[in-house]
């Protein structure tokens, strides 16, 4: 029974590491990195403290380069909203480590493998794990494969600068006419307006709206659609 106990934690291992693209060199640190306190007294309370930090800092790291034209302030409420203990939760269902955390009896009793503190918490020590197991570069990309959705999510509600450039630039060298942008519409109350915008590329017989709380967000977003339309994201 021990041994079936075994081989089946090995091979749930396995399937996480495929779903996280990531083997680990040090088994252990992954094994650490899944171990609730309520489980034992050596868990992942530390590997999380670092995971916690090398997230936020790889998260700063992709907001100053690809938002140039953000304030502090404006970054790090993006920040915020990316690591917030919602998105922690996301990444860890979505990643499906609740199937492999160890918990105590009372706390596996009481839906653990469920819980979204939990999952966030497993989230952040796998980030420390990967760290300390391969470096900077690699808990980099991980952190980006993983949150990925989180980073388009936020994409939207706060538009790189460069959109409306990149569309434009992209028009100029195929020799085609500038986007033309227009108002459409605008709701909601005077302290909360919401502007739709709509952006028309006549050459290539292309068109999208957005809609944002400003008509230069809504603009920005519009352009972005537009380049993923055309293939340039």
């Amino acid at each position: 029974m021990t041994r079936d106990l075994e081989r089946s934690e090995l091979a749930q291992k396995r399937l996480l590491q495929d779903r996280l693209n990531y083997v680990f060199s040090d088994q252990r640190l992954l094994a650490l990195a899944l171990t609730h306190r309520s489980f034992s007294a050596q868990n992942n309370e530390r590997l999380e403290f670092l995971g916690d930090a090398v997230l936020g800092s790889i998260i700063a790291h992709y907001l100053y380069r690809h938002y140039p034209q953000l304030r502090e302030g404006e970054m790090s409420r993006m920040r915020a909203q990316i690591v917030r203990a919602e998105s922690l939760a996301s990444v860890g269902k979505r990643l499906d480590l609740g199937s492999c955390l160890l918990l105590g009896p009372g706390e596996m009793k009481a839906g653990g493998k469920k819980r979204d503190s939990i999952l966030g918490d497993a989230v952040e020590a796998i980030i420390g794990a990967v760290y300390i197991d391969s470096g900077a570069d690699s808990s980099n990309e991980c952190v980006l494969r993983w949150f990925k959705e989180e980073l388009i999510k936020v994409s939207y509600e706060w538009p790189s600068k460069d959109s409306k450039t990149k569309l434009q630039e992209w028009l100029q060298k195929k020799g085609q006419p500038l986007p033309y942008y227009r108002l459409i519409d605008t709701s909601g109350e005077a302290h909360s307006r919401t502007f739709t915008v709509e952006c028309v590329l006549s050459s290539i017989d292309i068109d999208a709206n957005a809609s944002a709380s400003s008509v230069k967000k809504a603009e920005q977003i519009v352009a972005e659609k537009l380049l993923i339309a055309i293939g340039e994201i």
